[in-house]
């Protein structure tokens, strides 16, 4: 039976599924509880029709992956994805899954302290750096190869890629399929600007006067003081990313080149100006006064509240009217007259860059030596997830039934995919964790029609697409052998906070950059970044 998702909770499929959990922040152990079994005999109603492979001995995984919020794994005998996987590949496979943040890395840790998973999508930031470096990775030069992973190679990534994705001189991770761009964009509520007779803001100017009239003019005419300009999650630990005020003074994000070096705009002297910026507008409560302790999703919550007026989105659909769990939607339920629209105040300043390769699929030394077949198999089905077939299934649900096909064009099934998906915990956006909810069909030429797609939902869509994105640094970046990478950004969050909270400017940043250059060592960190571009050959 599907669950409802909570924060903090983390939830197996014992030869089924379980449901999806968690915000960022807190520090509980996630408790951990099952489903019913389908059975790997239980045939799925509408699975694939392909041939079976040679019989083999049927195993138990078990697997650890990132969740969307709102979204929760259906009994097994409604899942057609876990049961085709388990008719197809043998096996019973327990997926555990949870919204990232920082529950998804403590419970990580704990399982790699007991029992590892068989796979786990790293979220560390780090990539595995730190992984490698305690010698917990396994090796996956006989696992991971064109050879044993033909659509996975073929259809999302090259063997040079996966070559220059490594860390510690050794084969130890390997990217999970990803979207060449993102769809970081601010949204505001038209509406209210319609009610207060303004514009959308497209200088940061205009922004900072939209702000202070979404706090003191009663945008919601609700006659109360109870709306604020702008909202994010900081977790009780971050300024984080998505503040306007970095893109503001050209800190691309999350790093970019300039002048043959690398630029980590977290470290750039500009940010004693962002500082100043988001210490006057806390101080002036022009924006959410919780933003620092929110733990996401709580503040696109209370943008779906009607309490703030703009926040920033990451995903295609976002706010389109066609994704009943997305911002529009859910707004629109409260308020009828609700209208969010995605805008930028930074003019053609790049809100995101165009991607390499980010989060990295890890087995766990112990699993490959101990049982080297669970790899084996546990790389069949990630290949499988790879190929059109498992991309299908996982994203647009089953033939003939939730989407028809005709060549290369695919038509939604709307109704069908509402009872078969959405209506069962939209569990798809779980078992699409390998080949993202962002990255497009256009892969295996095919093109769709959703008919739920309303002509706010193209435009949108439209202006999304024209945005523009920095260019890829070209590698991956490691920290130096030993370096604490952990530790120099948690003091880096620390000293942000204390500038916006004690300081209520940026005044002191030159001083508490300089300790974070000697005393942490960033220094040596941006000279390895340096090496590693070099040796890439991306800068000289």
């Amino acid at each position: 039976m599907a669950q409802h998702w909570k924060k903090g909770v983390v939830l197996t499929v014992a030869a089924s599924m379980m449901l999806s959990a968690c915000g960022n922040g807190g520090k509980k152990e996630p408790s951990a509880s099952s489903s019913p079994s389908a059975g790997s005999g239980s045939p799925a109603a509408s699975a694939p029709a392909s041939a079976t492979p040679k019989a083999k001995e049927k195993i138990t995984l078990n697997w650890f992956v990132p969740a969307s919020a709102n979204t929760s794994l259906p009994d097994a005998s409604k899942d057609f994805v876990l049961q085709a996987i388990q008719q197809k590949f043998n096996v019973d496979l327990k997926l555990t899954y949870m919204a990232t943040g920082t529950d998804y890395i403590t419970k990580i840790n704990a399982l790699l302290a007991s029992t590892p998973p068989d796979m786990w999508v790293d979220q560390n930031g780090d990539g595995g750096n730190k992984y490698a470096l305690d010698g917990l990775l396994a090796d996956l030069t006989n696992f991971v190869s064109p050879a044993t992973m033909p659509n996975y190679f073929k259809n999302w990534t090259t063997d040079d890629e996966v070559k220059r994705y490594q860390i510690q001189n050794g084969f130890f991770r390997a990217p999970i399929p990803y979207m060449k761009r993102t769809y970081r964009i601010y949204y505001i509520r038209k509406d209210w600007l319609d009610t207060l007779g303004m514009k959308i803001p497209t200088t940061y100017d205009e922004y900072y006067n939209v702000l202070k009239a979404f706090t003191e003019k009663d945008p919601d005419g609700n006659g109360k003081a109870d709306t604020y300009g702008f909202s994010t999650a900081g977790a009780g630990a971050n300024l984080g990313y998505e503040w306007p005020e970095w893109a503001n003074q050209k800190l691309l994000f999350p790093t970019f080149i300039e002048n043959n070096s690398i630029v980590d705009g977290t470290m750039s002297p500009k940010m004693e100006t962002v500082l100043d910026q988001v210490a006057k507008l806390t101080a002036d409560k022009l924006v959410d006064p919780d933003w620092y302790l929110n733990k996401s999703p709580q503040h696109i919550e209370k943008a779906i509240q009607g309490k703030v007026g703009v926040v920033m989105g990451t995903t295609k659909d976002f706010a389109l009217d066609s994704n009943a769990q997305g911002l529009q939607f859910r707004t629109k339920q409260i308020n009828p007259k609700a209208e969010w629209q995605p805008f930028t105040m930074v003019g053609d300043t790049p809100l995101s860059n165009k991607l390499g390769p980010s989060y990295p699929f890890l087995i766990a030394k112990s699993v490959a030596e101990k049982d080297p077949e669970k790899v084996r198999r546990t790389v069949e089905i990630l290949d499988w997830l790879a190929g059109e077939e498992g991309y299908m299934l996982t994203h647009f649900g089953q033939e003939g039934k939730d989407y028809t096909r005709d060549g290369k064009t695919i038509t939604i099934n709307a109704d069908n995919f509402n009872n078969d998906v959405v209506k069962q915990g939209n569990f798809l956006k779980i078992w699409s964790f390998f080949t993202q909810e962002t990255v497009q069909p256009q892969v295996f030429g095919l093109s769709v029609i959703d008919p739920k797609e309303t002509d706010r939902d193209r435009t949108i869509i439209k202006f999304l697409d024209e945005q523009p994105a920095n260019n890829y640094i070209g590698t991956s970046l490691t920290p130096p052998q030993g370096f604490d990478l952990a530790g120099f950004r948690k003091r880096q969050n620390e000293l942000f906070s204390k500038a916006i909270f004690e300081d209520k400017s940026g005044k002191n940043w030159p001083a508490y950059r300089e300790e974070l250059l000697t005393k942490y060592k960033a220094s040596d960190l941006f000279a390895k970044y340096n090496e590693d571009l070099k040796k890439a050959g991306i800068i000289k």
